[in-house]
């Protein structure tokens, strides 16, 4: 009987450590995929250094200046519609300043790395993607199927939609924004440049909100029907998101910024629903058989 147990003792010990070794390999292929992925980014970062002052004037600046797309599209828009508050012809107004001896540098420093992670991004969701992959079966691989070329594609309108749309339209309702007319805004590069980047990485990260209701669906947290229940709310949150960011409080501009947000919205209804369906044959499958 001790012989036994001793043996038994033995083979469980010997298990736990096969486990714990699969844990650490595993720990050691997500490791290079992370590496990996820094390097991309790393990469990006210093192309972007060294082309710094075309990206500060032609992109990071661009918001500032009334030849920015966007206000020019305004113009248009406002000249076709006969509104002309709709138009913004001058310059953002306020000055920026730097109030640290190595405030330039590390500007330079920072905006390169939040390029490098935006434009490395793709690559991590590439590496991620690989890294989890062996671990599906082969049904959920196919389900799973193009999850890279989606998330990416929605990241980069997101981010298309927050630089062109939601930075520049926040940035002109907040520097003509004005309690008092004896106070005169001065902004530090630091406040400028973190308001550009969050505005239009935060719109990169809301525009995954399809992929995020994918895997909820697929783990059975989140439904369609939970999500039309709650389809007025998400409205008037959007509209107040619209209504807050519009340099003008008409209709026309509000639904420029909305109507995007509605169909983002309304196609993660459909993603859950198509989930949902799947499911649901899984199961009918599992019990017909």
């Amino acid at each position: 009987m001790s012989e036994n147990r001793l043996l038994n003792a033995i083979r469980g010990k010997a298990k736990n450590l096969e486990a714990e070794m699969s844990f650490f390999d595993h720990l050691e292929v997500l490791r290079w995929h992370l590496i990996r992925s820094a390097v991309a980014i790393i990469v990006f970062a210093t192309v972007a250094f060294c082309y710094f002052e075309r990206i500060w004037q032609g992109i990071i600046m661009g918001p500032k200046h009334a030849g920015f797309p966007t206000y020019r599209l305004l113009c248009k828009l406002g000249t076709l519609l006969n509104n002309p508050g709709m138009c913004i012809d001058k310059d953002l107004p306020g000055k920026i300043i730097n109030t640290e001896l190595a405030g330039q540098f590390s500007l330079q420093i920072n905006s390169s790395i939040i390029i490098g992670i935006t434009l490395g991004f793709p690559y991590l969701l590439w590496e991620i993607w690989r890294f989890v992959k062996p671990a599906l079966a082969e049904k959920e691989q196919k389900a799973a199927n193009g999850f890279v070329f989606f998330a990416s594609s929605l990241f980069t309108v997101g981010i298309l939609f927050g630089y062109y749309v939601v930075a520049p339209l926040s940035l002109h309702f907040l520097t003509n924004y004005e309690i008092s007319p004896d106070i005169q805004n001065t902004f530090t590069i630091d406040s400028y440049l973190t308001s550009v980047a969050t505005l239009t990485l935060v719109s990169g990260i809301v525009f995954q909100l399809p992929v995020i209701v994918y895997i909820l669906a697929s783990l059975g947290i989140l439904t369609p029907k939970f999500m039309r229940e709650r389809r007025r709310i998400a409205i008037i949150v959007i509209m107040i998101i619209a209504m807050l960011v519009t340099p003008t409080p008409d209709v026309t501009t509000m639904l420029v910024i909305s109507a995007p947000l509605f169909l983002l919205y309304e196609l993660s209804i459909g993603v859950a629903a198509r989930v949902q369906a799947r499911r649901l044959k899984k199961q009918q499958e599992f019990l017909n058989s």
